[in-house]
C-alpha cells in the first residue's frame, strides 16, 4: 500500500462531522501521549525490555497517528506524499548545512 492509498482508505473511515484542524491536532497529541504512555510503563513495569505486547500496542498507537495525520494532510490540501517528500528535502537540506542538530523551524 503507498501513503497516498493509506491516506485515501483512511479518509473512509472519518465520521466526526466537524473533522477540522483542531480536532486532528488535538488527536495526534492525544494518540502521541499514547504511545509515549507505553514507553513509560514499558520502562516502569517492563524493566525497560521491549516486549512483544508492548510492541504490538505501539504499533497499533502509531497507526492512529498515521490516520489523524493523513486527515490534517488532506483537510490541509496535501496527500502523504506531499508530507514524506517535503519532511526528506528538508531533512536532506538541514544535512547539508550541517544543522540537523539544535532545536527551531528555521534551522
Amino acid at each position: 500500500m503507498t501513503l497516498n492509498e493509506y491516506q485515501n482508505q483512511a479518509a473512509t473511515f472519518a465520521f466526526y462531522k466537524e473533522d477540522d484542524l483542531s480536532y486532528c491536532a488535538l488527536g495526534i497529541t492525544g494518540e502521541g501521549g499514547e504511545i509515549a504512555d507505553h514507553v513509560k510503563k514499558m520502562i516502569r513495569d517492563d524493566a525497560k525490555i521491549l516486549t512483544e505486547d508492548r510492541k504490538d500496542h505501539l504499533l497499533k498507537e502509531l497507526g492512529d497517528v498515521m490516520w489523524y495525520v493523513a486527515r490534517m494532510a488532506g483537510k490541509l490540501g496535501y496527500t502523504l506524499d506531499d508530507v514524506a517528500i517535503t519532511n526528506i528535502e528538508k531533512l536532506n537540506d538541514r544535512t547539508r548545512r550541517g544543522v540537523q542538530h539544535g532545536s527551531g523551524d528555521n534551522r
